[in-house]
């Protein structure tokens, strides 16, 4: 279920509502008039939501999954679960994308000069410094001893943790966030996934109804930006330390200790252990999952899984002694032709 802090669902409806909407047929022995209240990933599903299966290496949760009705194609429904009520499509992200806006359509836009600086449903503990021009938004939480940068703008139902640092114009909007932690100026916390159905008509935009959840005593650095979840939260481990200009899409999820140094680029769903150390401007595809005590080298690209306590470099990524071995080769290569 979406976090009510941040997000509304317009539902329930009926499985043969959400079969109309996506453009999908109902599958065998389905009950047509069985109702559902929100969308939910195939892992923390239960019998009265939707989810959606269209990646193989999701497979195994798909056959494990509680989730009351799945969108998928029709080959899968032979591996479903026999109380999933099945959603046959050949396209099933892009008939996900359509039950997730109908579930959370965009928000209308109302006229007004909004509340003010600070909400009066905020809640604030004493001591906290607020410098000005900072914007609390309605039911955020603010534990004790923070100081909210000039200019920094915490969105609707955003907590923050005792003894936190937001440095000039943060934003932060759908994120929970535990003590002691620090954010420097120019962070971007919270905001939209990059999620898209693609389609030969067009690109459909997928509801990121997710969060932005961050652990006690980590360091973001400025002009970072970290995105929310699709529908999973985006999860940022306690103690660890990112660094300026680096990107986090939605659902990644950080170990605890992690060390992310600047412009590292990570794409979606990819999952890393504890202590994992990732050298500066390297690139991660999407669901990947990366072991505990991993380090990998600056300007590396990772496109495979990589086994706990490795140390890898290069692109694609490999052990970093083969990585060293090709460099030798190819230098020794060069000095033969005179290059």
């Amino acid at each position: 279920m979406a976090d009510p802090r941040f997000y509304t669902a317009a539902g329930p409806f009926s499985l043969k509502e959400l079969a109309e909407v996506s453009g999908s047929e109902i599958g065998d022995g389905a009950n047509p008039d069985a109702m559902f209240v929100d969308v939910q990933p195939l892992s923390g599903a239960g019998p009265e939501h939707v989810s959606f299966f269209d990646n193989r290496l999701y497979f195994d949760r798909f056959a494990e999954s509680r989730a009351g009705a799945c969108l998928a194609r029709p080959e899968a429904a032979s591996s479903a679960p026999k109380s999933m009520a099945m959603l046959l499509t050949q396209d099933p992200y892009q008939a996900y994308a359509k039950v997730a806006l109908f579930f959370y359509p965009p928000a209308a836009v109302e006229n007004g000069t909004g509340p003010g600086t600070i909400d009066e449903t905020a809640n604030i503990q004493k001591p906290c410094r607020i410098d000005p021009g900072a914007v609390i938004g309605a039911r955020v939480e603010i534990g004790k001893n923070c100081h909210i940068g000039a200019h920094a703008t915490l969105g609707e139902g955003v907590v923050l943790g005792d003894d936190c640092v937001i440095g000039p114009s943060v934003s932060l909007a759908y994120c929970i966030i535990g003590n002691r932690v620090i954010i420097h100026s120019g962070a971007c916390i919270g905001q939209d996934g990059f999620g898209f159905a693609m389609g030969p008509k067009g690109h459909l935009k997928v509801p990121q109804v997710g969060r932005v959840l961050i652990g006690d005593d980590v360091e973001i650095g400025a002009n970072t930006t970290i995105d929310r979840g699709a529908g999973p939260d985006t999860v940022i481990g306690e103690g660890t330390k990112i660094d300026n200009l680096v990107q986090i899409a939605h659902n990644v999820t950080l170990g605890k200790n992690c060390v992310v140094v600047s412009l590292v680029g990570i794409s979606g769903s990819t999952e890393f252990g504890d202590f994992v150390v990732i050298g500066g401007q390297t690139g991660f595809t999407g669901h990947l999952k990366i072991g505990d005590g991993v380090r990998i080298a600056a300007q590396s690209g990772v496109m495979r899984d990589i086994e706990a306590g490795a140390t890898v470099g290069g692109s694609p990524a490999k052990p970093m002694r083969e990585w060293l071995r090709e460099i030798a080769i190819l230098q020794r290569l060069r000095k033969k032709k005179g290059g």
